[in-house]
């Protein structure tokens, strides 16, 4: 859920406005930013601009904007997106304004011009802000890719000449590792390699935003003397929108999903949805036998050619259970990682990037707190300030003195239930409990062979409860998650929550009014 608002005296822009899907609840529903903070203090962006059309950047804007009602800039692919979520909600996109790669604007009293980036969906772009005699730059998320597929390669020169800038905020997702993340171009190499191995139906399986990846499968399928059909809401509204911007028009023709039935299977690649387990995604209908068309039979193969989101590995082996019970070979990252790239950049290209741009001090944002340490990590080693790994609900302010946390703000969840933005399931009732207090537990977890452990920090906020014994309760949920039998995060929270309270009613002395989130989180390498 990407969303960061910048300020200077009174003037307020916004950067992003994303959601995620909250697994651990009921029915997997949409979690969107709190807007609670921004309203109190009196903070009303601006002006809204998108980095990019992946769905934690812009997922969120059609339920949050109608709070602010101010221009949208946008570039061309995710101004797209945007017009048909308007359109989905019965609001004009009359707000939503195109600006091109490499183009500036003003919002006064900032200037913001689009710095076109590689990442794994098109016309990505860092923001260069200049206010108030500072120069941010805000990366977004980016790789170095010398081979995109899609769109030119990043231009070196033009990062050179922002030097040197006061602050980047900056993409954390892959700082933990060594070297270089690949690149489109050779995966596109691999996937036409493995078609043409492949005897059977294949299906290939990878998020509909990676339109490069789309690409290079339908390439690689003509190359094989094989028809392509897409299948999965996302993947035909993604690929629409984007034959409409030029970007595929070197996609072979597509055949229509009730016409695949009368193609001999070896002449067939399916691109679907559903990479990560999904209930209803086009994967989990052929894994179960449901697609209307289609039934996956023996000898049939089936690609994942993206990787693992962390949280969801019960599903996604849950999925692949199905599919090999069906007598499909499988093609994943274990076996085959040569068949997906990561769209976030790995320690290499952070030092090049930085080399390039030269910043005075690091934001690292994106991740987990490993992965911002490792960020903090590598500024050092650049004599680059980087003092904050900043958590959502932190005012950092920049000045003539560097960088420094203002203040923290809680953050209670909020999610998307008939579409209406409330809050966190729990939370209704919390002026009536005040007198109880509320104890806020956020649960970083990852799934293993056994069962479930706890990853990172403990976010746990008891200042309205009574004292608690954070090492003793520590303690306990690491026994209880051990002890655990669940196959998703929402079994896992439905398992865990009552025992929560038991244990809390036992040790508090005002049992407290609970909320508890659990969230997926990456195991360290």
């Amino acid at each position: 859920m990407n969303l960061t608002l910048y300020g200077y005296d009174d003037h307020w822009i916004a950067v992003d406005c994303g959601m995620m899907i909250r697994q651990d609840l009921p029915n997997s529903p949409l979690q969107v930013p709190n807007l609670d903070t921004p309203e109190a203090l009196g903070i009303t962006p601006q002006a809204l601009f998108i980095t990019h059309g992946h769905e934690d950047h812009i997922g969120a804007v059609a339920w949050l904007w109608p709070k602010w009602n101010c221009p949208i800039y946008a570039t061309p692919l995710a101004a797209g997106l945007l017009r048909l979520k308007f359109a989905e909600h019965q609001l004009s996109s009359t707000a939503i304004k195109v600006i091109e790669p490499g183009e500036a604007m003003e919002s006064t009293p900032f200037s913001v011009r689009y710095m076109p980036l590689t990442h794994s969906i098109p016309e990505s772009c860092a923001l260069m802000i200049l206010i108030g005699g500072y120069r941010v730059l805000h990366t977004g998320d980016w790789k170095l890719d010398p081979n995109p597929l899609i769109g030119d390669p990043i231009n070196a020169a033009h990062f050179r000449a922002l030097a040197p800038v006061d602050l980047v905020v900056g993409d954390s997702t892959n700082a933990p590792l060594p070297g270089h993340s690949g690149s489109e171009g050779d995966v596109a190499k691999a996937l036409s390699k493995t078609l043409g191995e492949c005897k059977g139906r294949v299906v290939v399986s990878c998020f509909a935003s990676n339109l490069a990846r789309v690409l290079a499968i339908g390439r690689a399928a003509h190359q094989c003397g094989r028809r392509i059909s897409l299948m999965g809401r996302s993947m035909e509204r993604m690929v629409g929108i984007a034959r409409g911007l030029g970007y595929m028009d070197d996609l072979p023709a597509l055949v229509p999903s009730h016409d695949l039935g009368y193609l001999p299977p070896d002449e067939v690649v399916i691109i679907a949805t559903g990479s990560q387990g999904e209930p209803r995604a086009a994967l989990q209908r052929l894994a179960q036998g449901r697609h209307p068309f289609i039934d996956l039979e023996p000898g049939d193969n089936v690609i994942f050619s993206a990787k693992t989101i962390p949280g969801n590995e019960r599903p996604i082996e849950q999925l692949k259970r199905r599919l090999k019970q069906l007598g499909v070979t499988i093609f994943d990252e274990i076996n085959h990682p040569e068949l997906h790239a990561t769209g976030h950049p790995a320690q290499e290209e952070l030092i090049k990037f930085y080399q390039w741009v030269r910043p005075k001090h690091l934001i690292p944002v994106h991740g987990e707190a490993r992965h911002q340490q490792a960020h903090q990590a590598i500024a050092q080693a650049l004599d680059i300030s980087a003092p904050l790994a900043p958590v959502n609900g932190d005012i950092i302010v920049l000045d003539g003195q560097g960088l420094r946390c203002e203040a923290r703000h809680p953050q209670p969840p909020c999610i998307v239930n008939q579409n209406s933005v409330v809050p966190h399931p729990g939370l209704e009732n919390a002026k009536a409990t005040a007198r109880r207090g509320s104890l806020y537990l956020a649960l970083p977890v990852t799934a293993s062979e056994t069962g479930w452990w706890r990853i990172g920090r403990l976010m746990l906020d008891t200042s309205s409860a009574s004292p608690l014994d954070e090492d003793s309760f520590s303690e306990w949920l690491d026994d209880q998650l051990e002890d655990i039998e669940a196959d998703t995060l929402a079994d896992l929270r439905f398992a865990l929550q009552p025992r929560l309270i038991h244990w809390l009613a036992e040790h508090m002395q005002h049992m407290p009014d609970v909320h508890l989130q659990i969230m997926a989180a990456e195991a360290p390498l």
